[in-house]
C-alpha cells in the first residue's frame, strides 16, 4: 500500500502515488562536476590537516621554545585539538546556512577560509622571535581552520549523496574519504620530500630554520585550483526540489528546515546515532592518520621522515579499500560493514600497537595495516550513512551538528587524550583501548539505525540512472519496501 504523508493542519500535505517524472535521473556530466568540485576541496582540507600532525614534534621545537619537551609536544597537540573543538560552531552556523541558501555558496566559503588560514601558518613569527606569544595566532588560526572545515565535510557528504543515485550512494560517496587519505598521503609525503630536500641543501637543522614553513605555503597554489573548481560545481537536485516546494510548511514536518534547535528535538535519535558512528570512525582514523607519526617518533624512535614515509602507503593502501568496501555496502548494507569494522577494531587494535613495539620497518607496517583495516570501513560509510539518517530540508544542519560535535569530542582530541591517557597511564596500548571504546559504542548504535543502502533519501524522491529504472520504481511501488512517498515532496496538485 501506498503511504500517504500525515494529516499535520487545514492545508494538510497530501501524498500521492509516484510517477515517472517525479523521479530524478542523473545527470553524468553534473554528477562529475559535483565530485570532483567536492572531491578537491576535501583533499585539500585533509592536506592542511595531516601536515600539521606530520609535523607535530617540529612545530613544538619552533612555538614552544623554552618549555619541557613532553609539555611542548601536549601544547602543540592541543592545537590541534582546539581547532576540532570549534569545528561544531562552523557546523552549526554553516549548515543550516547551507540548507537555507544552498550547498554550493557554503562549500566556496570554507575551503577559501580553509586554505588562507594554512598559508598564514606558514607566515607566523615562532617562539625564538616573540616568545611563547606565538602560540596566539598559531591557535587562532587553527580555530579558523576547525570553523571552516565544520562545515566542509558535512557540506560535500551532503551534496555528493544528494547527486548520487539509490543504488550506488555507498560508492559515489567513497571518493570523498579516499581523497581525504589521499590528502593526509599528500602532506605526509610533502614533509618527507621537504625534510630531505632542505636537509640536504642547508643542513640538519634545516626544517628547524624555517623547512617547516614550506608545506603551509603550498597551500595558496593548492587553494586557488580548488577554489575555481568551487565555482563551477552546480547546485543538487534535490535542494532545488526541497526549495521549490510551495505550501506551509507545518512543524513537526520532515518537509520543514530546522535550525539547530530543531533538529535536536525533531531529529535526536539520529543525533544519537551518527555521533556514536563518528566517534568510532574519527577515533580510528584520526589515531592512524594524526597521531601515529608522533607515536613512531615519540614512542618508537623513528625519524620525522621516517615516521612521515611509513604512513604514505597506507594511507594510498585505505584510500584504494575505501571504494571497495562502500561498493560492498550497496550491494549488502550499510549495517554490515559497520559490523566488519567494529568487529575488526575490537579483535585488531591491541595486537596492532603490540606488534608495533618489535620497532622492526615491518612490524611499523603491520601495525599500520591493521589498524587501517577497520579505518577503511568506517571511513567508506560516513558519507552515505550519515547524510541519510536526516531529511533534505535539514540534512545538512543535521550532518553539521551530528558529525562534528563527534568528531571534534572524539576524533580531533584522539591524539591529545591518547597521549595524556599514555602519560598518565604508562600504557602503551592507551590509544587502543581509546578506539575500542568508541567501536563498543557504534555497536550499540547499530541496533537503532535503519538500513539506508538502495533507498531514496529521506525527504528526497528516487535518483536513478535510467528512465527504465524510474518506470520500474513505479511499477512496483506498492511492493517495494524502499519505496515510501510519505518521505517524498510529491503532492497532490490542489495543494502545490
Amino acid at each position: 500500500m501506498i503511504k500517504k504523508a500525515p494529516a499535520t493542519d487545514e492545508s494538510a500535505l497530501e501524498g500521492r502515488p509516484l510517477e515517472v517524472d517525479d523521479c530524478v535521473i542523473v545527470d553524468k556530466k553534473e554528477m562529475r562536476k559535483a565530485q570532483v568540485g567536492a572531491g578537491v576541496g576535501n583533499f585539500m582540507e585533509w592536506y592542511d590537516f595531516g601536515i600539521y600532525g606530520y609535523l607535530a614534534v617540529t612545530i613544538t621545537a619552533v612555538f614552544t621554545h623554552g618549555m619541557d619537551e613532553s609539555v611542548g609536544l601536549l601544547v602543540t597537540l592541543a592545537g590541534f585539538a582546539v581547532s576540532f573543538l570549534v569545528r561544531p560552531l562552523g557546523g552549526i552556523i554553516l549548515g543550516p546556512l547551507g540548507d537555507k541558501i544552498g550547498r554550493q555558496k557554503i562549500l566556496f566559503l570554507t575551503i577559501s577560509m580553509m586554505a588562507l588560514a594554512t598559508a598564514l601558518i606558514g607566515l607566523l613569527p615562532t617562539s625564538h622571535t616573540i616568545g611563547l606569544w606565538a602560540l596566539l595566532p598559531l591557535y587562532l588560526l587553527k580555530m579558523v581552520q576547525g570553523f571552516s572545515t565544520g562545515g566542509e565535510f558535512s557540506g560535500v557528504a551532503t551534496y555528493v549523496s544528494e547527486f548520487s543515485s539509490d543504488k550506488k550512494r555507498g560508492l559515489t560517496t567513497s571518493f570523498l574519504n579516499s581523497q581525504s587519505m589521499l590528502g593526509f598521503a599528500a602532506g605526509a609525503a610533502t614533509v618527507a620530500a621537504t625534510s630531505a630536500i632542505t636537509t640536504n641543501i642547508w643542513g640538519e637543522n634545516a626544517m628547524l630554520d624555517g623547512g617547516w614553513r614550506i608545506p603551509f605555503l603550498i597551500a595558496i597554489p593548492l587553494g586557488a585550483v580548488v577554489i575555481w573548481f568551487r565555482t563551477r560545481t552546480p547546485e543538487t537536485p534535490a535542494f532545488e526540489d526541497e526549495k521549490a516546494i510551495a505550501v506551509k510548511i507545518p512543524d513537526g514536518s520532515l518537509f520543514k528546515r530546522y535550525g539547530i534547535a530543531g533538529i535536536i528535538k525533531n531529529y535526536w535519535p539520529a543525533v544519537l546515532i551518527g555521533c556514536s558512528l563518528t566517534a568510532a570512525d574519527s577515533s580510528i582514523s584520526y589515531i592512524l592518520t594524526s597521531y601515529m607519526p608522533t607515536y613512531l617518533e615519540t614512542e618508537i624512535g623513528i625519524s620525522n621522515m621516517g615516521a612521515a614515509v611509513a604512513t604514505v602507503p597506507i594511507l594510498i593502501a585505505v584510500a584504494i579499500g575505501i571504494p571497495f568496501a562502500a561498493h560492498l555496502s550497496d550491494k549488502i548494507g550499510r549495517k554490515p560493514v559497520y559490523g566488519i569494522g567494529i568487529a575488526s577494531s575490537l579483535l585488531l587494535m591491541i595486537p596492532a600497537f603490540a606488534v608495533v613495539h618489535i620497532g622492526t620497518e615491518w612490524s611499523v607496517y603491520l601495525a599500520m595495516f591493521m589498524i587501517a583495516i577497520p579505518a577503511t570501513c568506517f571511513l567508506a560509510l560516513t558519507a552515505s550513512a550519515l547524510p541519510a539518517l536526516f531529511p533534505t530540508a535539514s540534512r545538512y544542519g543535521g550532518m553539521g551538528l551530528t558529525h562534528n560535535v563527534a568528531l571534534s569530542a572524539f576524533g580531533g582530541t584522539a591524539p591529545f587524550f591518547s597521549q595524556s591517557i599514555m602519560q598518565l597511564t604508562g600504557s602503551p596500548y592507551s590509544p587502543a583501548f581509546y578506539a575500542m571504546f568508541f567501536s563498543l559504542l557504534a555497536l550499540v548504535a547499530l541496533f537503532f539505525m535503519k538500513e539506508t543502502a538502495g533507498r531514496p533519501l529521506v525527504g528526497s524522491v528516487p535518483v536513478v540512472e535510467t528512465e527504465e529504472e524510474a518506470r520500474h520504481l513505479v511499477r512496483n511501488q506498492e511492493s517495494d519496501v524502499r519505496v515510501d512517498t510519505s518521505t517524498m515532496p510529491i503532492f497532490t496538485a490542489n495543494n502545490r
